[in-house]
């Protein structure tokens, strides 16, 4: 890359639920962007990073991974990732190893219909037999036949820096459209609700996770310490429970573990003090999911 000329764009990553998207955009970007766990739908919102270096940026994208909606909250999810094809210079769409299936015919046509470039990237490559990779290249390739087929494993870091080398070839030339020195488009609130939210995946069960959402109601950075609450939202007084756990056991260790994430991530020493309220059907509430963030 000619040091004279100055390379920037937007990569969009799209693809089903629990095929590593976060793993990997950590992977690219060299930081823990987005949070990243064994169940699916983690991801709820659109999340930009930006990578940077003397003669090129990258605005990766983040998104919410492609699903038949259930609740209004996936509706407006799945508006983040149709949104995505807007601004996209690359898209990287990303597969399991024999997944065969685009779950949403709509986005399937725009993959196909689309003016940008498309990177077709396998996940957990690592996890294939040697036999199997030409058959699943093969097939990927008569699908999407505008779609480039690259094998990777996000988790493992195997070949993608090599995919990072491809998008920086593909970019077009142009000035950054981000100040340098910006890592995300997102605010230190969002992170800190986006640690707490993790910590409700990691350590609760079945539905409980999914009908939670985090707000951060107050973020005090002093000198010596960040003073953050939190509210966490479910839709029963039972989750609210279980989220409480005997004796306040279960709060106590999801606030410890976010806590120490954050301390992590922003390099700061943190207190956390968090609640738990019920708002009944959350999910299917069109007033209080536009308050929450969720209008694409």
């Amino acid at each position: 890359m000619s040091s004279k000329t100055h390379k920037a764009g937007f990569v969009s990553i799209i693809g089903s639920p629990n095929v590593g998207k976060s793993t990997l955009v950590n992977a690219l970007m060299g930081e823990k962007l987005a949070i990243a766990t064994s169940k699916a739908q983690t991801t709820r919102h659109r999340i930009m990073g930006m990578l940077n270096g003397t003669d090129f940026q990258i605005v990766f994208s983040d998104t919410p991974g492609i699903l038949k909606p259930h609740y209004g909250l996936h509706e407006n999810m799945m508006k983040f990732v149709e949104g995505s094809f807007i601004d996209a210079d690359i898209i990287l769409y990303v597969v399991e190893g024999k997944e065969k299936e685009i779950k949403l015919p709509q986005i399937e046509e725009k993959l196909k219909q689309t003016q940008s470039k498309v990177l077709l990237v396998i996940n957990k490559a690592d996890l294939l037999k040697e036999e199997e990779i030409e058959p699943i290249r093969d097939y990927w390739q008569e699908k999407l036949p505008n779609a480039e087929v690259r094998f990777i494993s996000a988790l493992h870091h195997v070949h993608t820096l090599k995919l990072l080398d491809r998008i920086k070839e593909l970019l077009p030339e142009s000035p950054p459209f981000f100040d340098k020195e910006n890592f995300t488009d997102k605010s230190s609130r969002f992170f800190a609700s986006e640690m707490i939210r993790k910590q409700l995946f990691l350590q609760l069960k079945q539905e409980i996770p999914y009908a939670c959402e985090v707000v951060v109601t107050s973020f005090k950075d002093t000198e010596k310490i960040i003073k953050v609450a939190a509210t966490i939202f479910t839709e029963k007084e039972s989750q609210k429970a279980i989220i409480i756990g005997n004796k306040g056991s279960q709060i106590k260790a999801i606030g410890t573990d976010a806590r120490k994430e954050m301390e992590s991530f922003f390099e700061h020493k943190i207190f956390l003090d968090l609640s738990v309220k019920v708002l009944k059907n959350w999910r299917n509430n069109e007033g209080l999911l536009k308050k929450f963030g969720y209008d694409s």
